[in-house]
C-alpha cells in the first residue's frame, strides 16, 4: 500500500510543470526530441489548440484585398397619379413652380355631349405632315387652329383663322371666367381612336411667351395625359429616372398648366391598347406677335 502511494506521488510530480515553466504542448512527448527547438519556442506554436488550418499569420503574412465600394442602385420612380380635383405643385426649380390644376366634370355631361357632336362635325379637321430629325411623317391625329395670329410648332405653321365657331367661343368664355386667364388662340386635336396620339413635347414655342398658361379641355373618351420632368444636364437627356405624372382626362375635364410647367416638363397622350371612342382636346393659349414674347 505504501509502495502504491509512493508511485502516485512520483507520477503526480511529473504531471505538474516546474515553477516558471510553460506547460508542454499536447503530444510533445510522443513527437520526441528530434523536433527543431526553434519551432517549439515560436510563440505561434505555444498556443494550445492551434492547427495548420486556423493558426494566426504574422503581420507580414497578412493579405489585404481591395473591394470596390458598391454603388447604391437607382430606382425608377413610380408615376404620380393625379385623378382628383385640385391644384398641384408638381416641382420647384430655379425656373419657378410647375403647377397643374385638374377640374373633372368642368363641363356638364349633356353640354359636353352636344359640344363633342358639333365639333366632330363642324371643325375643319386636317391631318398634317410633321418633320422630325429631317424625316416627314403623318401626324397620328387631326388638328385645327383658331386665332388672329399664325402658330408654328414642330416646323409646322398653322395659318390664322379668326372664324371661331359659336360653340368654341362659348367654351372659351367659360374657361376664362373660371380660371381668370384670357386666351386669344386655340389648337384643336381630334383623336379618332386608340391609335391616335401625340408624342413627348413641351408647349414652349417663343410665340407663347416665357411662362405660358395652357388650358386643356377634354371631350369624349377618357385618355391618359402623361408628364415627365426634364432631366438635369448631367443626365445627358436620359429620362430613365425622371419624375412622372399620369392624369386621366375624362369627358368634360379641364386641365390647367401654369408657371414653369412647359420649361421643366414634357407631356404626351400615348396610344392605347384597348378600343377608344373619339376624343376632342381643346388647348386654349395666348400667342404673341413678337417671337420673343411679351415685354417683362
Amino acid at each position: 500500500m505504501e509502495d502504491k502511494r509512493r508511485r502516485a506521488r512520483v507520477q503526480g510530480a511529473w504531471s505538474v510543470p516546474a515553477k516558471g515553466q510553460a506547460p508542454a504542448p499536447p503530444g510533445k512527448a510522443l513527437r520526441g526530441a528530434s523536433r527543431d527547438d526553434s519551432t517549439e519556442k515560436s510563440p505561434s506554436h505555444r498556443k494550445p489548440g492551434l492547427t495548420w488550418a486556423n493558426k494566426e499569420l504574422h503581420p507580414g503574412d497578412r493579405q489585404f484585398l481591395f473591394t470596390e465600394p458598391q454603388q447604391v442602385a437607382r430606382r425608377v420612380p413610380e408615376p404620380r397619379v393625379i385623378d382628383k380635383a385640385g391644384v398641384y405643385d408638381i416641382s420647384l426649380a430655379p425656373t419657378g413652380v410647375s403647377r397643374v390644376s385638374l377640374y373633372p366634370g368642368f363641363v356638364a355631361v349633356e353640354e359636353a355631349d352636344r359640344a363633342l357632336e358639333q365639333l366632330c362635325r363642324d371643325v375643319p379637321w386636317q391631318q398634317r405632315t410633321g418633320i422630325r430629325e429631317h424625316v416627314t411623317y403623318q401626324q397620328p391625329r387631326l388638328t385645327a387652329w383658331y386665332g388672329e395670329l399664325p402658330y408654328t410648332y414642330s416646323r409646322i405653321t398653322l395659318e390664322p383663322n379668326p372664324h371661331w365657331l359659336p360653340v368654341l367661343l362659348a367654351l372659351k368664355g367659360q374657361v376664362e371666367a373660371n380660371t381668370g386667364h384670357r386666351f386669344n388662340s386655340l389648337l384643336c386635336n381630334l383623336y379618332r381612336d386608340e391609335k391616335d396620339s401625340v408624342d413627348w413635347h413641351s408647349d414652349d414655342e417663343p410665340s407663347l411667351g416665357p411662362r405660358p398658361v395652357i388650358a386643356s379641355l377634354s371631350l369624349g373618351a377618357t385618355r391618359t395625359f402623361e408628364m415627365r420632368k426634364k432631366p438635369p444636364p448631367e443626365e445627358d437627356g436620359d429620362y430613365t429616372y425622371a419624375e412622372r405624372v399620369r392624369i386621366p382626362l375624362g369627358h368634360g375635364a379641364l386641365l390647367l398648366m401654369e408657371g414653369a410647367t412647359q420649361a421643366d416638363w414634357q407631356h404626351r397622350v400615348p396610344k392605347e391598347y384597348h378600343s377608344r371612342e373619339p376624343r376632342v382636346n381643346l388647348t386654349f393659349r395666348t400667342v404673341y406677335p413678337d417671337p420673343g414674347g411679351p415685354h417683362s
